[in-house]
């Protein structure tokens, strides 16, 4: 049986991951399960995964408090060669010296006040400012009035800041001269700049900066890249020195999807051996009452600009959305928040988010649609073939037959047609099942089966009543077991050599169990026993010899805590025994086997503890259990629900 309170926890973790993450954590049936799962989160094939189990499984008693494995896995082969990239880089870091080597330089400048000279000092293995050609420099703009020692301490100590060291004959004529280039939109600025002739003055920062704001460029000045220009002027060259911030428009709303909304997308799952079952389609997107199913990001904001003559430049705002609400789905407490109202199939249909509670199947359960899982109800209006399963957290209703294949519903199961089985596939139904016919299956049920035509060579097991109410009904071969009623017009055959088993008078899950129960406690008395012969046989020697050899103290050693692991073990199945065969005595169901027509010889009736075997032919009769006998009455009519049906089905 499916556990749809896992698969809806596993949903919500699922859906709720981002896709982009490397590290997920995923969980199943068994580890093979979740290594599975992970490479489906990951989108990547098993082999191409590491994990680690953070929590080990293990399956419960008989489906009770069962418990599955939960890994975490991340892509092995991205992980190893980014940290095979970043030991490469700490190596570098390590081993290999970055150096930048940049010679010294020096800049004379003739400023209103006197000449200057700026010397920068080198940088790795660049080489030392030459005095010699700081002095080429110094006589080529005409300085005079300087004192060597102090250009020589100027090279030496190579401050990076400019230093009077002389004078110079002005003439103002030959200064130098600037342009400023406006663009039309204001948004960048540009200086020209014709180089001073002899005798001419160069400018300094701030009288750049005051030219700029005297063409009333006053914001985004690159003081950086002016500086630069101061030192070493590009002259009779338009050179950028400040540029605008254009207006950023703000991003639509829009809504982040936690599904897939391409719902053709078929995305198949490469099994633990790597190989990928063509089965397993995961067509449906399986939600959950309660779930995110998506979320709109809310529209932002534009950010404005601004010209270099400091003017704004305003910015359109992002454009809002409705939320695209459909069937079954509300607006979260956060407000942006799309929720489910149910579980159920998540699909996105002209432009809405929609939860169906049921699933439609438009023709046969097979290759096309792969193996079924959904937390609703569905509706399959062809056959479901050979090898394939449907599962349900609602009811499942088959308007065809169903052939050797697994259907598990929490809710009633309805076959239109018939089911025929094999031994080793289930049908297993919360509620109740209604079917034409059923032969060669493995039924479960917690109420009701309702057959119309019959059931052939099955075992079936209802907690209340196994119905065959049809004028052709019959039960003819296997093992029927219901704690009310078992009831057909005809049990057994005059000429089927096939034993036909009915149980009836207690819980048929209750009654697995203990039969379980009872063939474990048979072999640990069995283990018990050969373990007790062997201890006595030992410690018989030991009398005699008054002491053992080490190996065998040692095998005496383990034969007792063994002895004593048994006991403990066999205790606790005692009680289970003890606790299900009081349940079944509380039981006071009046159960009873009824056939309206025939019950034939070979026929074997359970009631309660009671067997009798059938040995001649009975017409229209009820067993009942009196006075610790089955006794043969008249025959009853089963109870009138029975023979109501789901709607839409006919039951004779």
């Amino acid at each position: 049986m499916v556990d749809f309170v896992q698969l809806q926890q596993a949903m919500k973790e699922r859906l709720g991951r981002d896709k982009a993450i490397r590290t997920i954590e995923a969980q199943g049936a068994t580890l093979e399960d979740a290594v599975a799962e992970a490479a489906t989160l990951l989108n990547l094939p098993i082999r191409h995964i590491e994990y680690e189990v953070t929590t080990r499984g293990f399956p419960g008693f008989m489906g009770v408090g069962g418990k599955n494995w939960v890994v975490k896995a991340y892509q092995r082969v991205i992980i190893e060669a980014a940290k095979e990239e970043e030991k490469t880089v700490e190596e570098s870091a390590v081993n290999i010296e970055v150096r930048v080597d940049r010679d010294g330089e020096a800049y004379v400048h003739l400023l209103y006040d006197g000449a200057y000279l700026k010397v920068v000092p080198p940088l790795g293995h660049g080489r030392k400012v030459n005095a010699n050609v700081v002095m080429k420099q110094i006589n080529a703009r005409k300085v005079a009035n300087y004192v060597m020692e102090q250009i020589e301490d100027v090279i030496k100590e190579e401050a990076g800041t400019y230093v009077r060291i002389g004078d110079f004959q002005a003439i103002p004529a030959n200064d130098t001269m600037v342009s400023v280039d406006v663009t039309a939109d204001e948004m960048k600025a540009s200086v020209t700049a014709i180089p001073p002739s002899e005798g001419g003055r160069d400018l300094t920062m701030e009288s750049y900066l005051s030219i700029l704001r005297s063409n009333k460029v006053n914001f985004g000045i690159d003081e950086e890249a002016l500086s630069e220009f101061v030192d070493k002027p590009v002259y009779k060259e338009s050179y950028q020195v400040a540029a605008g911030i254009r207006p950023a428009d703000g991003n639509d709303s829009h809504v982040k999807y936690n599904f897939e909304t391409d719902q053709t997308r078929v995305r198949l799952q490469e099994g633990a051996n790597g190989r990928v079952d063509f089965k397993e389609l995961n067509i449906i997107q399986n939600v959950v009452q309660g779930q995110v199913l998506a979320v709109k990001i809310p529209a932002e904001k534009g950010t404005a600009g601004r010209t270099i003559t400091n003017k704004v430049i305003p910015a359109k705002n992002g454009k809002d959305i409705a939320l695209p609400l459909g069937k079954n789905v509300h607006v979260g407490d956060d407000g942006v928040s799309i929720v489910s109202d149910m579980n159920g199939q998540v699909i996105l249909a002209g432009g809405k988010i929609n939860v169906e509670p049921v699933y439609t199947v438009q023709g046969n359960v097979n290759i096309k649609t792969g193996n079924i899982i959904f937390l609703g109800t569905v509706i399959i209006t062809g056959n479901v073939e050979d090898g394939y399963s449907v599962k349900a957290a609602g009811n499942i209703e088959v308007n065809g037959t169903v052939e050797k294949a697994e259907l598990d519903a929490e809710g009633d199961i309805i076959v239109h047609q018939g089911i025929t089985g094999r031994s080793d596939n289930l049908i297993h139904a919360g509620r109740s099942l209604w079917a034409r016919f059923i032969e060669n299956a493995q039924i479960q049920v917690g109420n009701m089966v309702v057959v119309s035509d019959g059931i052939i060579n099955s075992q079936v097991d209802a907690y209340k009543r196994i119905i065959c109410n049809g004028k052709r009904a019959s039960i003819v071969g296997g093992r029927l077991r219901a704690t009310e009623e078992i009831n057909a017009k005809s049990i057994g055959s005059p000429t089927s050599g096939t034993e036909t088993i009915c149980e009836v008078g207690f819980d048929p899950k209750s009654k697995e169990q203990l039969d379980i129960l009872e063939l474990k406690k048979a072999d640990l008395d069995k283990e018990l026993e050969e373990v007790q012969l062997n201890l006595q046989t030992l410690i018989n020697i030991k009398k005699q010899r008054k002491s053992l050899p080490e190996e065998k103290e040692l095998y005496l050693s383990e034969l007792m805590d063994k002895r004593q692991q048994l006991t403990d073990e066999l205790g606790k199945v005692r009680e289970g025994i003890d606790e299900i065969q009081q349940f079944l005595a509380s039981l006071r169901t009046r159960g009873r086997v009824s056939a309206s027509f025939k019950v034939f010889p070979g026929v074997k009736i359970y009631i309660r503890e009671v067997k009798e075997d059938v040995r001649n032919e009975y017409r229209a009769v009820t067993f009942i259990l009196e006075d610790g006998l089955v006794r043969v009455t008249k025959y009853e009519e089963p109870d009138e629900e029975a023979n109501k049906g789901p709607d839409g089905f006919i039951t004779s």
